[in-house]
């Protein structure tokens, strides 16, 4: 999973980045949020492998469609549309929080194409932080990182090693081929067509049920079969996920919904 900047742009939800130091950012803290009105419009943020099981509860688990798929909790059915929020950034109900959410406004980026060291950088346009003169947890003291500041680098490097971990069940899932165009059909009642959602990739479970016996005892044993049955199970909350919508009125009258980003 890609979680430093890109030539085509930063990642989801941030504005910029700046890389933290003490020099330029002695005085600076940082709080907890009122509300998480950056993700309003989301419909479906990335996930790391490590939350599969916990993510399924709440929501499906699908995969980017294209050359590099990316596992996303998905939360709408169609673009700029989350269900689990109201519209002042309030989740509506208590449900898993992907840690690419709690990540935010932190993240660990690389500064030089050349180089592999990771950075500890921040949104500066996130409400979360500031030199606040009530309230905060200081980032800094006497120019040393603050406990505070050191828990977030840890959240951040656990964050890139299961990132590298969901690279490397993507790339097991590409090597046997079990990656194939996702589409789910729901017909509402009422309506002759049904609604179809495309755009997306999921495992394809007739190619699961065909490989070899030594094939799937070292996805067994390398932990990959618990996550490829919780992205399964979890297709069902489509359903869900579709009459959340319709309840809510967000539901447009179309038969074919956008690719997923």
């Amino acid at each position: 999973m890609a979680t430093a900047p890109q030539a085509q742009g930063l990642p989801l939800f941030y504005n910029d980045l700046v890389p933290l130091n003490s020099n330029e950012h002695a005085k600076l803290k940082s709080k907890q949020l009122d509300n998480a009105t950056f993700m309003l419009n989301q419909h479906a943020v990335p996930l790391t492998v490590e939350e599969f099981i916990m993510a399924s509860r709440h929501y499906p688990i699908i995969f980017s469609a294209g050359d590099n798929p990316v596992p996303l909790a998905l939360m709408g059915l169609n673009e700029g549309v989350n269900t689990f929020m109201d519209d002042k950034g309030q989740f509506t109900q208590a449900v898993y929080v992907p840690a690419y959410i709690r990540r935010y406004p932190f993240m660990l980026a690389r500064l030089r194409p050349d180089s592999d060291e990771l950075s500890l950088c921040f949104d500066p346009t996130c409400e979360a932080l500031g030199e606040f003169k009530k309230g905060g947890e200081a980032l800094f003291e006497n120019a040393e990182p603050t406990e505070h500041t050191r828990a977030i680098l840890k959240f951040c490097e656990e964050f890139e090693q299961a990132g590298a971990k969901t690279h490397s069940f993507i790339e097991e899932l590409k090597k046997y081929e079990l990656l194939m165009d996702g589409e789910v059909s729901i017909q509402q009642e009422g309506n002759e067509n049904p609604f179809v959602y495309r755009g997306f990739m999921m495992i394809n479970e007739e190619k699961l049920r065909d490989m070899r016996g030594d094939e799937l005892r070292k996805m067994n044993q390398n932990g990959m079969l618990p996550l490829i049955y919780a992205h399964l199970f979890s297709l069902s909350l489509m359903r869900d996920l579709f009459a959340m919508q319709v309840q809510q009125g967000k539901m447009p009258q179309v038969t074919n919904a956008p690719v997923v980003n």
